[in-house]
This record gives structure tokens, sequence and C-alpha cells, in this order.
């Protein structure tokens, strides 16, 4: 076997079992940098792509890296806390003068759980 192509298909499978892992659509947006076992649970640091925003896909954009780091709670791992650290992408429009940003909402309104999370947790209480 070549040793690309096995880097490749190392690769894709960490990448398909990210996407089960993690709510959907997070793996196309962001990267997981590293993991961290700890006492309350598994931690999980994603850094967003740098990919632009549909909405100014055409506007001269400067990255200006990264917004401050977001802890979100997602469904537990193996019986353990799961927490998401994302680190958001900002940019610069030079077209508009203003800053810009993809928006993200999965984050369930009101709280600092997954939307998926918080709607199953809502649904087991009823």
């Amino acid at each position: 076997m070549d040793i690309n192509f096995g880097v490749l298909l190392i690769k894709t499978l960490e990448q398909e079992l990210l996407s089960l892992l993690l709510p959907a659509g997070l793996t196309e947006y962001f990267e997981l940098t590293h993991v961290e076992k700890k006492a309350d649970g598994y931690h999980l640091h994603l850094s967003q792509r740098n990919i632009r925003p549909m909405a100014v896909k055409d506007h001269r954009l400067e990255s200006k890296g990264f917004y401050d780091e977001v802890t979100i709670r997602d469904f537990p791992l193996r019986g353990k806390a799961c927490f998401l650290h994302l680190r958001r992408r900002k940019w610069w429009d030079h077209d508009t003068g203003k800053p810009v940003y993809s928006s993200w909402d999965s984050v369930a309104e009101g709280t600092r759980l997954t939307a998926e999370f918080a709607a199953f947790l809502k649904e087991t209480h009823r």
C-alpha cells in the first residue's frame, strides 16, 4: 500500500469517526486540534477552518485570528462529560469596513450546551 494512500485513508477514517461523535456539521467547519482527558471529563479543542462565510465570499477579507475560545457541553462520551472548546475565526472585510465571522447556531439559546444535547435533555425530562 502506498504511504500517501495510507495516510489519506487514516485521515478519512478519523474524520468519519469525529463526524459521528460531534454535533452534525461541526467537522465541516472545525478541525480537532487536541484532546484532553481530565477528572471532569473529555475536553475536545477545535479551531474553525479558514473557510470564508458564503455571504461575503467575493469580498476582500483579511484574517484576524480567532475570537476568544467558547466552551460548550455536549453528549457524554463513555459515561464522562464532554466539553467542546471552540475557537471561531474572524476576518476584517475591507469592502464594508466591518468584522466578519461565520454564524454557528448549534449552541442552544441561553445555555452552554449543544442544541442537540439540550433537546435530548429536554426530552428526557418530560
